[in-house]
C-alpha cells in the first residue's frame, strides 16, 4: 500500500456476541447478534455508519466541485441476504441519498459522481449489490 493517508484502529473480541474497541478507545462498543434483544450494536450498523458517512461526504465535495450548493443527507441501508453458493451470508447496501437544492437530474448525477468517487463504493464496487436512490427534495 503506497501513499496511506490515514489509517484506523479497532480491535473486536468474541465475535458478534463481543466487544469492539478504537485503539484511542472513542469506540467502545459492545457487539450482538442483529435482531438481539441485548444492548449493543452489530458490524452491519458498524458498516452502514462508515459507508453513509463516507458517501455522504464524497457527494458533498462532488457538489463543491461543481459548484452546487447543497443539504443532502445519506441513509445506507445494510442488509445480511442468504448466499446460496455456501449457505452462509453475504452483505447488500442500498443507500438512499437526499438532496436539497438541485433538480432531481442534478441528484442523479451528484450521487453517481459520488458512487464513482467514495471509499466505501470503491472497496465494494463488484464485491457486493449496491442500490442507489436518489431524491431532490
Amino acid at each position: 500500500m503506497a501513499d496511506i493517508v490515514y489509517t484506523s484502529h479497532a480491535t473486536a473480541q468474541g465475535g458478534r456476541e463481543g466487544q469492539v474497541t478504537s485503539d484511542d478507545q472513542f469506540l467502545d462498543l459492545n457487539l450482538v447478534k442483529p435482531g438481539s434483544k441485548k444492548e449493543g450494536t452489530n458490524p452491519e450498523q458498524l458498516f452502514a455508519a462508515g459507508y453513509a458517512s463516507c458517501f455522504d461526504g464524497a457527494l458533498n465535495l462532488m457538489a463543491a466541485n461543481a459548484k452546487k450548493e447543497i443539504e443532502s443527507k445519506t441513509t445506507a441501508h445494510v442488509s445480511l441476504v442468504k448466499d446460496p453458493s455456501d449457505n452462509g451470508f453475504q452483505i447488500g447496501a442500498e443507500l438512499v441519498v437526499e438532496i436539497n437544492g438541485v433538480s432531481q437530474e442534478e441528484a442523479e448525477e451528484l450521487v453517481e459522481q459520488a458512487h464513482q468517487f467514495c471509499p466505501y463504493s470503491k472497496a465494494t464496487r463488484g464485491n457486493i449489490q449496491v442500490k442507489l436512490t436518489a431524491k431532490a427534495q
